[in-house]
């Protein structure tokens, strides 16, 4: 049975469209939502123009209600029945609340190789460790935040002379070769390490 993907994102969704121009064909899943706490983020106006629904929650009125905006999230997830959710650019903390109501069912991407550099400036915090790799990951969503089981990971060389912008450029392109290739194991049922090399 197809799998109903929701993906979440704050942006210009990149890996958003990744994730969607790969779910065709002999693909386990398909997107069935794209979620933004952004009204007028790119990424929504892209999954509009190809005819997949979506759901803006503005997270500004809930300011300081965490749970009262995953609530509205979750009113606003249900009628589009997804399966799987995908944060994609999501920039915005999930509780346990709404974590644990999808554990095993939720994933997302991280530009570092966990467990180093959770959080965020993970290309400046990688060139200042001296590292000679870099790269993204995806896992499972838990409540902590950047952990739960790694599900993938590529990895990039860092070369003399690497500004963070450089390595954010260069892991953007694994980002998009590892998320979509992730899913489609995740999707359908494969939770097995996978490891990409630039």
């Amino acid at each position: 049975m197809t799998k109903r993907v929701a993906i979440f994102l704050s942006g210009g969704g990149s890996n958003m469209r990744a994730l969607v121009e790969d779910m065709t064909g002999d693909h386990p899943a398909r997107p069935c939502v794209v979620v933004s706490n952004v009204a007028d983020a790119g990424g929504i106006a892209w999954a509009k123009e190809r005819g997949i629904p979506t759901e803006v929650v503005d997270h500004k009125p809930f300011a300081g209600d965490r749970a009262a905006f995953e609530n509205e999230l979750t009113a606003r997830l249900m009628p589009h029945a997804p399966d799987i959710i995908c944060l994609a650019g999501f920039m915005r903390k999930l509780t346990g609340g709404f974590t644990d109501a999808w554990a095993g069912r939720m994933i997302n991407i991280h530009p570092s190789l966990l467990p180093r550099y959770k959080g965020l400036h993970t290309h400046a915090r990688a060139l200042e460790a001296g590292d000679t790799q870099h790269g993204c990951t995806v896992h499972e969503v838990t409540a902590a935040l950047d952990d739960g089981p790694i599900l993938g990971q590529a990895t990039i060389p860092v070369m003399a002379g690497d500004t963070p912008e450089d390595l954010a450029a260069r892991v953007l392109v694994q980002e998009h070769r590892l998320y979509p290739a992730v899913l489609r194991r995740f999707a359908s049922g494969n939770r097995d390490l996978l490891m990409l090399e630039s």
